[in-house]
């Protein structure tokens, strides 16, 4: 990332805040430095920095577009054309640096960490009550955190920048993903030790104690670190979640930030430009009132094909056809049928998105112990509510092989498949059964190439 570009962040990062931001003109760092005066500041500041969870090249797309449509979940469908391409290319392993989905992610995460990192530099500098200062730095080291690990899956090498940026001269560097994912590690440490249990009621969606563990053990398992990985979400474990009876009961309006939520992305429709775009990005376009549909991200024949007999999750979570309601003919299409609703207008509906479920913590754990009675208990725990028998040592296939098929069909469709593939070194061969060549990292936005003295490119 150049460093005129984090002038840039800081601008947007001013005035995304709030009207107590837009009415300090011109934008520039006196008027930060003017508006970090008292707690309420820093509050301010925070729901700006959730806010880039919404933005296109996080959450809102491009991260579904390189987590999922990048693995062997899903593809962008039979459209290939125009705009549309750019989606192909991310499945087909031939984008390229100027691809814009990988720009908007790149550009979206800085934007994210340097919010961050404005709180993080100034709030020691500000008087308030200690409580709420070590719960403000905790959300934002999970935040920054958060941002960073994704960024290292997909570069693996780029700046690993911890404060704020100010001068448009200062040199900036790359680091590798190790480097990246032991300060990330570092960090969601003092996190967990700095935020709560829970919030109160009119707070949901703050990071919490919770959030920070299961994300801090995700890390550690990346990391190789097994060990302390079984340590953090033992705790987890603790910090009473629970699984829902019913998978079903995990996914819809209604049924968001329950027993089970340990993050989601908060999205709030009714025009107020907070609405999620799922389910204009993966229905077909006669299922919704507005016909807008774009039938993205689309389900592979092998996703369907991953499924046991019986397993409940399935036609949850997506469907081989559709009826129009217009003509009441069966369509074949597949599609995710996990974000459906009906939106308030186009791309404004209230679907959150699932970043940590309990299931994820369980199933991690059974990673971390290694094939074990108990770490079979944790998954069936997982498989049982699916309505599907226990498996044990006697089942057929490794236990890494049945851990990453539970991980698959349990978290279908919540980002999580590449990052599994990378992880248990599975990617090459899964993408060969498609009949594609991986490659494991995506090309670094050939904009910071450009701009940035001694910037090396990802291999192609």
């Amino acid at each position: 990332m150049k460093a005129k570009l984090t002038v840039i962040i800081l601008a947007l990062f001013v005035i995304s805040c709030g009207d107590d931001f837009t009415n300090l003109a011109p934008i520039s760092q006196r008027n930060v430095d003017n508006f970090f005066t008292n707690a309420n500041d820093f509050e301010l500041a925070l729901n700006g920095a959730y806010s880039a969870l919404h933005l296109d090249g996080m959450y809102s797309q491009s991260l579904w577009v390189m987590f999922e449509m990048r693995s062997d979940n899903t593809d962008q469908g039979p459209d290939v054309t125009g705009l549309a391409n750019e989606l192909a290319v991310i499945h087909a392993f031939n984008e390229n640096s100027l691809n814009q989905f990988l720009g908007d992610m790149y550009r979206d995460h800085y934007v994210l960490i340097n919010r961050a990192n404005v709180i993080l530099d100034r709030i020691d500098g500000v008087q308030m009550n200690q409580t709420q200062r070590d719960h403000i730095r905790g959300q934002a080291l999970f935040l920054r955190s958060l941002a960073y690990y994704n960024l290292s899956l997909a570069f693996a090498n780029v700046p690993l920048i911890l404060t704020e940026i100010t001068d448009i001269n200062q040199r900036i560097t790359q680091s590798n993903r190790n480097a990246i994912l032991q300060q990330v590690a570092l960090d969601l440490a003092t996190a967990e030790g700095l935020l709560p249990d829970a919030y109160p009621a009119g707070q949901l969606g703050r990071a919490t104690k919770g959030a920070a563990a299961s994300l801090l053990g995700k890390v550690h398992l990346t990391l190789g670190n097994n060990s302390e990985a079984e340590t953090v979400l033992r705790r987890v474990l603790t910090m009473g979640y629970s699984l829902v009876t019913d998978y079903a009961d995990l996914w819809g309006v209604g049924n968001s930030n329950n027993s089970e939520s340990i993050f989601e992305v908060q999205y709030r429709s009714g025009g107020l430009g907070t609405g999620s775009p799922f389910t204009n990005y993966f229905s077909p376009s006669p299922l919704l009132q507005n016909g807008l549909g774009n039938a993205r991200n689309r389900p592979t024949e092998e996703m369907w094909a991953a499924y046991e007999p019986g397993d409940s999750r399935r036609d949850v979570s997506m469907a081989l056809t559709y009826v129009n309601p217009n003509t009441n003919a069966v369509v074949e299409a597949r599609h995710i049928l996990k974000y459906r609703s009906e939106p308030f207008q186009n791309n404004d509906s209230d679907i959150n998105w699932p970043v940590i479920r309990y299931a994820d913590v369980l199933l991690m754990l059974a990673e971390a112990i290694g094939e074990s009675p108990e770490a079979y208990g944790l998954i069936n725990q997982v498989r049982n509510r699916a309505g599907l028998s226990p498996i044990d040592a006697n089942t057929p296939g490794s236990f890494e092989d049945k851990l990453l098929q539970e991980r698959r069909v349990e978290l279908a469709f919540e980002n999580h498949r590449w990052a599994d593939l990378l992880r248990f070194n599975r990617a090459v061969p899964a993408m060969q059964e498609l009949g594609l060549n991986a490659r494991l990292l995506f090309p670094i936005p050939q904009r910071e190439i450009d701009v940035t003295p001694g910037f090396q490119q990802n291999p192609q």
